[in-house]
């Protein structure tokens, strides 16, 4: 029997040019970006169709932008009666997966969102921390690195548990230099910088949190209709009020995705659907999960694929 999961994307998978195919040709993409643009009082539909990328790779821009052209194809999905077992996204994406799953309205998520990637890029002066992809390395070596820069008077944290062999640790730039040096002399394959501005998922981060609090004591939170795995568990959510918790723990805890990639599969979730910008989330699915089938949807070629797949195994 199929089981799919509905899986959501982050910043860092935006690209000029997302969902303008989508807009085109289905109404319910339109509707989308129209209320995005009507919600947020500027042309995010623009930003996102035409960029340019330097304005769209702005953490206060990506994230609504992001989070708009997921929802537009999740409502295309919809349409075509498409339903999902579970959902979870990856850190910026959890708040589509709960968009999904009926415990945050559009409107509201665009708004938190807007002022998530504010608080998050004013937590830490420009150019001050980021975060970097340690490739071929243990978790648990990866960790142990963190412990040993901190002994040298810096400081860094893991930020994502992405897939076996994938972790993503964030921090002041000399902590990130010393966490790299120790990471090759240790057997890394690669040491990867990311196009960030701020080391996100780590201590850096509890002011942006303390200001998230503030905003989500004022939004309306439902318990999920559908099961949402948490970023910060990596175990399903059940109510509203554990959804905000979490999702202010969020900014500063590590992404467990390679955690609840395997809480999905163990239940047994034999599809995950990846819906939104790019096929990151795809990549990192198929080395965790490896039995599944992982497909993704982010215009209408993709989409047809997805509905003839699901159509194929019933």
């Amino acid at each position: 029997m199929k089981k799919t999961a509905f899986v959501f994307p982050g910043q860092g998978s935006q690209y000029a040019g997302m969902g303008r195919k989508m807009f085109a040709q289905y109404p319910a993409a339109r509707e989308v970006f129209t209320e995005a643009d009507e919600v947020l009082g500027f042309p995010l539909s623009r930003l996102c169709f035409e960029g340019p990328a330097e304005e769209l790779q702005k953490t206060v821009n990506a994230q609504p932008a992001i989070l708009a052209v997921s929802v537009a194809c999740l409502r295309v999905l919809q349409d075509q009666g498409v339903r999902p077992a579970a959902a979870a996204g990856h850190s910026l994406g959890e708040y589509t997966a709960l968009v999904a799953a009926g415990a945050l309205s559009f409107r509201d998520a665009l708004l938190l969102v807007r002022k998530r990637g504010q608080y998050m890029q004013e937590a830490v002066p420009l150019g001050e921390g980021g975060m970097v992809a340690v490739l071929g390395l243990t978790a648990e070596a990866v960790a142990g690195i963190c412990r040993q820069v901190e002994e040298k008077g810096y400081r860094c944290d893991v930020a994502n548990y992405n897939c076996p062999g994938q972790v993503v640790i964030a921090g002041e730039r000399k902590a990130l230099d010393e966490a790299v040096a120790m990471a090759k002399a240790q057997g890394a394959k690669r040491c990867v910088e990311l196009a960030v501005s701020a080391p996100f998922h780590s201590r850096f981060m509890r002011p942006a949190a303390e200001r998230l609090a503030d905003e989500l004591a004022g939004t309306a939170v439902a318990d999920p209709e559908v099961p949402v795995v948490a970023n910060v568990t990596a175990e399903y959510v059940k109510s509203g009020e554990e959804i905000r918790k979490l999702l202010v723990e969020q900014i500063y805890s590590p992404v467990r995705w390679e955690q609840s990639v395997y809480r999905l599969a163990g239940d047994g979730v034999n599809i995950f659907l990846e819906i939104g910008p790019g096929s990151v989330l795809t990549g990192l699915i198929r080395k965790t999960a490896r039995p599944a089938r992982v497909l993704n949807v982010e215009d209408p070629e993709s989409l047809e694929k997805v509905l003839a797949h699901l159509l194929e195994v019933g």
